[in-house]
């Protein structure tokens, strides 16, 4: 059965092919062009679950085609520099424009251009460990608008537990993804990762994307994305976003960026819960995550 435009519990979420789209956000019929997209081999998507590290992507992946100049596009959200693919209006933006294409997503694998599968254009999946996800959505679902505003933590931990939530189950969006790992030119790295040893990972990234970048060039991207940086910075730190998506009055968008929060909120309950479904979830899968400060090694 198509649920396409059927709203679900969540008033503001349409429940699309199995998907939760948000209402106003979305098109339920330009998400299903982006399957068709002709993709270029310099074509790259940032893919995530929503809370995932995905600004900061986006502000590495934009620095790094900038070479870590600050400069080339100031006072260009890098929401506008690296889009989402999703969003009203971007299929046919896409389609129209030059290279190189630099795109973010929060959907599932299986609504993305078929090209992927074929082995056009590039993946960088970001991955956080889903208890500091699930904190940090319930206080996004606080600032922003378009989103249903959470009774209670408690309420909302059981939305996100059966995925009631956009992004929908967070233990399918990233399975799902992983599937596909032989079929695509896919890079996984986790926010944790990020965190650790954001050089590396600037590195890393630069080299899987074939830029080459000097030293100063990749300090300077490193630099400008830190989380303390891009706190300071409004175009990174969504300061500009309308008032009719964000509220900024409940919150800050960058609220702490840190590994471990799940822990001033979880009960002792809701932790077994979890930790018996990630259990359940994720035995065969290979990633490794990091579920607090102390865990780094």
């Amino acid at each position: 059965m198509d649920h396409t435009d059927m709203k679900i519990d969540n008033s503001k979420l349409i429940r699309h092919k199995g998907f939760n789209l948000i209402s106003g956000i979305h098109d339920p019929d330009e998400v299903d062009q982006i399957y068709d997209l002709e993709l270029r081999d310099s074509d790259v998507f940032s893919v995530t679950y929503p809370k995932s590290g995905t600004i900061w992507m986006q502000q590495i992946l934009m620095l790094i085609e900038a070479k870590g100049d600050m400069t080339v596009n100031k006072h260009r959200m890098n929401g506008n520099a690296v889009p989402w693919i999703e969003a009203r209006g971007k299929v046919k933006e896409f389609a129209t424009e030059l290279s190189p294409r630099v795109r973010t997503t929060h959907l599932q694998h299986r609504f993305m251009p078929l090209a992927l599968r074929q082995k056009k254009g590039k993946v960088i999946y970001v991955t956080r460990n889903p208890k500091d996800v699930l904190v940090s959505y319930f206080y996004f679902h606080k600032v922003a608008t378009m989103l249903e505003t959470p009774k209670d933590f408690n309420d909302f931990f059981e939305k996100f537990m059966k995925g009631d939530v956009h992004g929908g189950s967070w233990f399918e969006h990233i399975k799902t993804w992983y599937s596909q790992k032989d079929n695509m030119n896919i890079f996984f790295i986790t926010y944790e990762e990020m965190i650790q040893d954001l050089h590396s990972a600037v590195e890393r990234i630069a080299a899987f994307l074939g830029k080459d970048l000097t030293q100063e060039q990749s300090a300077n991207v490193v630099k400008h994305s830190t989380f303390k940086n891009m706190k300071q910075i409004p175009e990174a730190n969504y300061e500009y976003i309308s008032s009719d998506l964000l509220d900024h009055q409940q919150g800050s968008f960058m609220r702490k960026g840190t590994i471990g929060d799940w822990k001033n909120h979880f009960t002792v309950a809701q932790n077994e819960r979890f930790d018996k479904l990630f259990q359940d979830e994720m035995k065969d899968f290979p990633v490794q995550f990091i579920w607090e400060v102390c865990d780094i090694v």
